[in-house]
């Protein structure tokens, strides 16, 4: 219990760490919080006009998560409790200590999270943010409905029992795993929602910007 407690807080302050802010200072000499839509992440660091820094905060803000979920395989921690840790690195993602709890979006930690679970539900991650923003050049819309999709097919792959097929530790056979990781899932899912409802509201009033 001591060492996921420990595994558990490292995912927090790695998490933390706002590399879209720090690059974008130390880098392109510019403060990313007061450039289009404010956000930390790699979008706005594209969108304020370099794309490589952007794809590099992008790999990192992965990273950060991946990290410690792979400490926790290591240390031959179960599958739910690694989902917890990276669950852990998106709060520290999403409200990092060392910015008043205002970081970024999640959708990067998310990823990363998904990335290690189910590689298959990872590909259905970039499947759906690909084709919407390909059809609407919105990276917000995007990612909010990739968000959504994620909860929506876990349920249908629990229903039509494909897991005793197809197993990943995030697709357990098992129903206590499966309920214990939907509602981490489902967790998540209205975290990233709910720090997107500014853009949101943008796109309702057909305010929202598009991604070159």
């Amino acid at each position: 219990m001591i060492l996921i407690l420990l595994v558990s807080l490292f995912a927090y302050f790695l998490g933390s760490i706002p590399f879209g802010l720090i690059l974008s200072k130390k880098i392109l000499n510019i403060d990313i919080r007061k450039l289009g839509s404010k956000n930390i992440g790699a979008t706005n660091v594209i969108r304020a006009g370099n794309r490589k820094i952007g794809a590099l905060t992008l790999l990192l803000d992965i990273s950060k998560v991946i990290i410690p979920m792979m400490m926790a395989k290591y240390f031959d921690i179960n599958a739910n409790m690694i989902m917890i840790i990276g669950f852990f690195s998106l709060l520290g993602h999403v409200f990092p200590i060392w910015l008043n709890f205002r970081g970024g979006k999640g959708v990067a930690a998310y990823f990363g999270i998904l990335l290690i679970m189910s590689p298959l539900f990872s590909l259905l991650f970039i499947l759906m943010w690909v084709s919407t923003f390909v059809t609407t050049r919105y990276s917000s819309l995007s990612s909010i409905t990739s968000i959504i999709s994620i909860p929506v097919v876990y349920i249908m792959v629990n229903m039509m029992k494909l897991n005793d097929f197809i197993y990943y530790d995030f697709l357990s056979p098992k129903d206590i795993d499966f309920r214990i990781n939907f509602t981490i899932i489902l967790f998540m899912s209205v975290i990233l929602i709910y720090r997107h409802m500014e853009n949101i509201k943008r796109l309702i009033k057909g305010q929202e910007s598009k991604l070159k």
